[in-house]
């Protein structure tokens, strides 16, 4: 229970970071919980449930246009970006999830963090709204969030990052990062599903949704304000450099 309780907290805060929660997930679950890796994947995914509903309730008039196809825009990127996500999550998955050791998982998300430092640290700024973006920006937005379903790799913050070399203003780039998120989530989640006979006990997994919820939805405007004026590119690439260090030292 205390493990549950842990692991939702830190989702419900780090998802608004651009640090990868589920990196950060997998990495304690493997070292402090001695979870196998695929397992620790598995549960890592499973707790974005929490975090995706805090989404869906915080822009949920842009879902209810979406859903009563009254914003044609919104609706299309929505549409190309999960198709395109896929193509590049699906295989990435069944990858990590075949992973047996945990030498190889966290060494991959210290290589991941520093992958997400350097992604942060370019340029930025931008004036264009997404209405204006071609089906092909659209493709590679989603081909780039598929990269995510990785343990290190920051999904909010390669998203953003690529919508604002866009030039995108940071406003709808940070609107949009979230909108298309939640397909990804669910799509993670059904394909996680299908695939894993570990399925999460009822019980722990609905006080698992419902704290990440909470603790998600009550920070969420606050962390994103935070993680506007900090910088995290080098905080990422110092965790990702530190993470291999110490798997190194572990596994010597």
């Amino acid at each position: 229970m205390i493990e549950q309780i842990v692991l939702s907290i830190i989702q419900g805060i780090a998802e608004w970071l651009p640090v990868s929660s589920e990196g950060l997930s997998v990495y304690i679950l493997i070292k402090f919980f001695n979870s196998d890796p695929s397992q620790a994947v598995s549960y890592a995914i499973f707790l974005h449930t929490g975090t995706m509903l805090a989404v869906i309730v915080k822009f949920r008039e842009d879902f209810a246009r979406i859903l009563g196809l009254k914003d044609t825009a919104l609706t299309k990127l929505l549409f190309v970006t999960t198709i395109f996500t896929g193509i590049t999550a699906i295989p990435l998955f069944y990858l990590i999830t075949s992973f047996r050791s945990g030498f190889e998982i966290t060494m991959l998300i210290g290589f991941m963090l520093i992958v997400t430092g350097l992604v942060l640290r370019l340029p930025k700024g931008g004036y264009r709204e997404f209405k204006s973006m071609s089906i092909t920006e659209m493709a590679f937005l989603g081909f780039f969030q598929g990269f995510a379903i990785l343990p290190g790799i920051s999904r909010s913050g390669t998203t953003i990052s690529f919508l604002l070399l866009r030039k995108i203003n940071k406003e709808d780039s940070l609107k949009i990062s979230f909108l298309i998120s939640v397909p990804a989530v669910l799509g993670a989640l059904i394909l996680d599903l299908l695939s894993n006979s570990n399925n999460v006990r009822v019980e722990l997994g609905l006080i698992t949704v419902a704290i990440t919820f909470f603790v998600g939805y009550l920070t969420m405007d606050l962390l994103l304000r935070f993680a506007k004026i900090v910088e995290f590119s080098k905080f990422c690439v110092i965790l990702g450099l530190l993470t291999i260090v110490l798997s190194l030292i572990q596994f010597l």
